[in-house]
Formats: structure tokens, C-alpha cells, sequence
């Protein structure tokens, strides 16, 4: 969610008009496991595309709050990794009242975030969608974009060249991964030094994908499950 200028304290929750959309998902929502470690955000990220028949493809993405020790949240282990400059920002109280939903959300803004760590994709003609494969390296690509351009030699200028975005010849497929507990053959990226990205076809239709930060996968467990 981004915000702009001051919001009055009545502001309506975005969230509500986010599980309205949600519902015209035509598959499950997938997401990764519950585990102590994740704590999923309540906005759901959501595209589509429509055309004279309805829509053609749609997306949800979910974010996690990541809990480094999950037994201890008071932990500054916890903290987001952050300078000081931000951290005075997340923590900066103005003098106005704020709806309590945007209250809640700069807090969590304190702590790790997985932004859009998983993705479910449905396109109507499968045959004319991209494949796993494809799905998973856009979606790999697409947080490399938003979330490592810094480590990843980028800046706003317009002239400066772009680090090489990741292809389908880095997908390995000599893996499996676990949907609602069964084991299904899998898409892999485990080559970008940032990232690390698994994907499979759903058995009711679409795809889901995966894609988390290397310096936090020893927190969490790839495992995915129909969301509730």
C-alpha cells in the first residue's frame, strides 16, 4: 500500500475493497505454510486483465512479516534492516489522528518483510499463458526490480545498464515441491545470488510461485497450502 498527503482518521480500510476483488480470484489462493517464522500480511497484491469475454488472467500475491526469533517478537533481532533515517521515519508520530488499519501497518513496516513472496496465477486459456517456467522467472525478475537494485548495481538513471535479468535457462526441474501436502514436480531458480524462486502447475488450474531472499531461507519453509 502506498499513501499520499494525510489521511482523516475515518479513511476507509483498503482491505475491505482487496477481499472484495479477491473473491473474483477463479482459483485457491495459494500461500506458503503456516510456520512460526511468518506472520502473512493482510493486504493481498492483485492484477488482471480483462477483455469482451471477462477477464482473462488474474494474480494475488501475498506479503509475510518475517519473525527471526518467533518466540521472542520483542527481539531486536527482529528489526528490520534498516538505517537510522528510516527507522526515525517508521517510528515518527504526527500530530494528527490516523485510521488505526494505517496505525497498524507502518508498525509492521518495522520488521523483515517478504514482499510478494508468493504469487498464484490463473490465465482462462492456459495454452495462451505463459508456462511455469515462464511465470517463475517473471516473477523472480520482478522482485529483483523492485526489491535488490541496489545490490544489484542499479539507480534511477536512465543510462545505467541493467545487471542481466534471469532467463529461463537458469530453471532447473529436478525437483519437487509439497501443495496441500502432496508432492508435485517443480520449477526451480537457484542460481541468482539474491533469490531464490520454486514454482509448480496447480492441479486445478494456474501456477504458483515462490521467490525469497537468500539471506533469509533458513527461516522459512517452501511449502505451499491453499490459503483460508
Amino acid at each position: 500500500m502506498r499513501f499520499e498527503g494525510i489521511l482523516p482518521e475515518n479513511a476507509p480500510d483498503p482491505r475491505i475493497e482487496q477481499a472484495r476483488l479477491l473473491k473474483l480470484m477463479p482459483i485457491p489462493v495459494m500461500g506458503l505454510v503456516p510456520q512460526p517464522a511468518l506472520e502473512e500480511m493482510d493486504t493481498v497484491g492483485l492484477q488482471s486483465s480483462e477483455d469482451d469475454r471477462g477477464y482473462s488472467e488474474m494474480s494475488a500475491s501475498l506479503s509475510y512479516t518475517l519473525w527471526r526469533n518467533p518466540n521472542d517478537h520483542s527481539d531486536p533481532i527482529n528489526l528490520a534492516d534498516i538505517d537510522e533515517e528510516q527507522r526515525n521515519a517508521h517510528e515518527y508520530v504526527p500530530p494528527w489522528p490516523r485510521p488505526a488499519w494505517l496505525v497498524e501497518h507502518l508498525e509492521r513496516l518495522r520488521y523483515p518483510l517478504l514482499w510478494a513472496a508468493v504469487q498464484t496465477s490463473w490465465h482462462r486459456d492456459p495454452s495462451k499463458g505463459p508456462s511455469v517456467d515462464e511465470q517463475l522467472v517473471d516473477h523472480v525478475n520482478y522482485i529483483l526490480m523492485n526489491q535488490f537494485r541496489q545490490e544489484r548495481g542499479l539507480s534511477g538513471y536512465p543510462w545505467d545498464k541493467p545487471a542481466p535479468d534471469v532467463t529461463v535457462r537458469a530453471v532447473n526441474h529436478r525437483v519437487k515441491v509439497l501443495v496441500d501436502g502432496v508432492e508435485v514436480p517443480a520449477a526451480e531458480i537457484d542460481t541468482d545470488p539474491f533469490v531464490y524462486g520454486i514454482g509448480a502447475e496447480l492441479h486445478g488450474g494456474g501456477v504458483v510461485t515462490a521467490v525469497i531472499p537468500r539471506a533469509e531461507l533458513g527461516h522459512v519453509r517452501i511449502e505451499f497450502a491453499t490459503r483460508a
